[in-house]
């Protein structure tokens, strides 16, 4: 089954969030259940998503991703932050973005999520960049 597209490619905060993900080695992104998909091996961030119980209440600007599992708890207690549906059980979490978005605060919740997802040689990488 096809899923339709569920965002703009010129959303300016998607387009702010791939800047930040795509230069994070060899991530790449893809369409995945019509939304924006941020990978290596495995996926590290999602643009849009639902509440956890609430498939059809859309967040279309929301970052979804996985926190460091040091930082979980501490998320968990932030307002801000939703278990989104279906990956809440991975203990995924999701934030919604705007503009005012604190963006240094979202560049490392990306870096987290890469570090819990990505093969350690891309990590080296990291950290050795």
């Amino acid at each position: 089954m096809t899923h339709p597209i569920m965002f703009d490619d010129a959303d300016p905060l998607l387009v702010r969030l791939r800047a930040l993900a795509l230069v994070l080695p060899e991530a790449a992104e893809k369409i995945a259940h019509g939304r924006p998909m941020f990978h290596t091996e495995r996926a590290f961030a999602t643009y849009g998503g639902s509440p956890r119980g609430r498939t059809a209440e859309r967040h279309d600007t929301a970052l979804l991703l996985r926190p460091d599992p040091d930082d979980a708890p501490a998320l968990r207690q932030d307002a801000r932050f939703w278990e989104p549906a279906y990956l809440w059980p991975r203990g995924w979490l999701a934030i919604d973005l705007t503009t005012d978005s604190d963006w240094d605060e979202i560049a490392e919740l990306l870096d987290a999520s890469y570090r819990a997802t990505a093969p350690r040689r891309l990590v080296r990488l990291l950290d050795g960049a």
